[in-house]
């Protein structure tokens, strides 16, 4: 719009509109790793995150690819304009499952808030906490922690609820016999 501002598409419902982008960490060592954190902003249920010391498009696409086929396709994926994302390969991809993208605006990481507002979350409650001695140490703490956002970690703008809250069935008792 003149003004700047944008219309933006807004999720509907589950698997209407994904969002994903990197984070950067690093191991004690001092070598680099990235996540691939991908969300459902609807639910804002973190779907999956992926950790390597590199990731590239046709990581993209096998993490999507896994995505895909647990819970379908979406109608949207929203990213920024990295090359992982803008990649032909992953263009041509995602529109051969029947998805849209739908890339920011370059240099506005507010129109991506769903991701950005998960990935300070990630930031403050466990990137900077943590020291990895190794990337599988990082790849089993921050799958931990996923899981613990997803099903037990309230959510404001959720009414305070998780995401996906486990589902506990309660034992069967039998009758107290007096």
């Amino acid at each position: 719009m003149n003004n700047g501002s944008c219309v933006r598409l807004r999720p509907e419902y589950r698997n209407h509109v994904w969002s994903y982008d990197f984070v950067h960490c690093r191991t004690d060592d001092g070598k680099a790793f990235r996540t691939l954190n991908i969300l459902d902003e609807h639910s804002r249920e973190c779907l999956a995150i992926k950790v390597k010391r590199k990731l590239n498009s046709s990581d993209v696409i096998d993490a999507l690819t896994d995505l895909f086929i647990l819970r379908g396709a979406p109608s949207f994926i929203r990213s920024d304009n990295g090359p992982e994302f803008v990649a032909q390969a992953v263009r041509d991809w995602i529109t051969a499952v029947g998805a849209k993208t739908a890339f920011i605006e370059p240099g506005s990481p507010w129109e991506n808030g769903y991701c950005e507002s998960f990935n300070g979350r990630m930031r403050d409650e466990l990137l900077n906490g943590e020291i990895f001695y190794s990337l599988r140490e990082a790849q089993i703490l921050i799958e931990q922690w996923r899981k613990h956002y997803n099903t037990k970690r309230p959510h404001s703008a959720l009414g305070y609820r998780p995401p996906a809250p486990e589902t506990i069935t309660p034992m069967e008792t039998s009758p107290i016999m007096h």
